[in-house]
């Protein structure tokens, strides 16, 4: 690979940088903001290639790779960039470099094959058994705030559903006699979930005994209510799910969310095939439901290294 003088270098991506921008205004219209942020990504590649001493003219895939690792993993106490900003310097690269090949300034273009490197799934938090089994003994008594929210929980625990899927249901979405509840999920997509027996009990319990005392007179469709007896918002939901959460000491791992994932993990740890878990989900891609096979996994080995005799020596 070429190398050139660093002061060299650096003038020379300033001047094919300048040429650039002009390009990016002149002939494709591209606003001041768009302009300012490519040129502050151009300094910053220059920057790395005044410390490689490479010559912006001369660098190969391998180098633009390198670059865009340190944006990704931060890089002298500097911290990792954002996707979406990762995703912006790369297509500026990539438009530099398109740019000068059409100027017949570089034969090749070196930015084809660049790639975001592939960052990892971030997997949801998920509660053990015994943290579900504390979180749902936390409302107690059987005034009807109680009974509602010993319900709420059970009931999103034992169909998976979405906070918003919990708030918006309706009574007549519910077959207790049946054991199943027809949920309305993203783009009003109806589903059936089962429900469990447990669900089904706290579910009877607040209808016939704490429902009617917080709706009233009111003629309110949805089956979980506030205090006024209207249907509970999104924010209700929150306060009684980290108010319970944090009464079980479970404050910094919980969200309406959480018992969703917890909900698929605990399946599939207990047999249940993707598919059936899929429909339960209400997941249009089986790829979105594919996470829960990564954590079901890891949840398999803790049982692994807890259980087996001779692992546990190794661990």
């Amino acid at each position: 690979m070429a190398i050139t003088e660093a002061p060299t270098a650096q003038r020379h991506l300033t001047e094919l940088t300048l040429d650039f921008l002009g390009y990016l205004e002149l002939e494709r219209g591209l606003s001041r903001n768009t302009l300012e942020a490519y040129r502050s990504d151009l300094q910053q590649f220059g920057q790395f290639l005044h410390r490689r001493k490479l010559d912006p003219l001369a660098v190969a895939p391998v180098d633009l790779a390198a670059f865009v690792s340190e944006l990704a993993e931060g890089h002298d106490g500097r911290s990792p960039v954002a996707p979406a900003t990762l995703q912006r310097k790369i297509a500026c690269l990539r438009s530099f470099y398109r740019h000068l090949r059409r100027d017949q300034i570089l034969a090749d273009d070196p930015t084809t094959e660049l790639r975001p490197p592939r960052s990892r799934a971030r997997l949801p938090k998920v509660l053990t058994r015994d943290e579900v089994a504390r979180l749902l003994a936390q409302p107690r008594g059987s005034d009807a705030p109680a009974l509602r929210d010993r319900a709420l929980l059970e009931t999103m625990y034992a169909c998976g559903l979405r906070a918003s899927e919990a708030i918006g249901l309706e009574l007549s979405e519910l077959d207790l006699e049946s054991g199943i509840l027809r949920a309305r999920g993203k783009g009003s997509k109806e589903r059936i979930v089962p429900i469990g027996s447990k669900a089904i009990a706290t579910l009877r319990a607040y209808i016939e005994h704490g429902r009617p005392r917080l709706v009233g007179l009111r003629d309110e469709p949805h089956v979980f209510v506030n205090q006024r007896g209207a249907g509970l918002s999104r924010q209700g939901l929150y306060k009684i799910v980290q108010r319970h959460a944090r009464s079980a000491g479970l404050e910094d791992r919980m969200s309406p969310h959480t018992l969703r994932h917890t909900f698929a993990t605990h399946l599939l740890a207990g047999g249940c095939d993707l598919r059936s878990l899929q429909e339960m989900l209400g997941h249009a891609d089986i790829g979105t439901t594919q996470i829960y096979t990564h954590l079901s996994a890891g949840r398999l080995r803790d049982v692994y290294f807890d259980a087996h005799p001779r692992a546990q020596i190794d661990r």
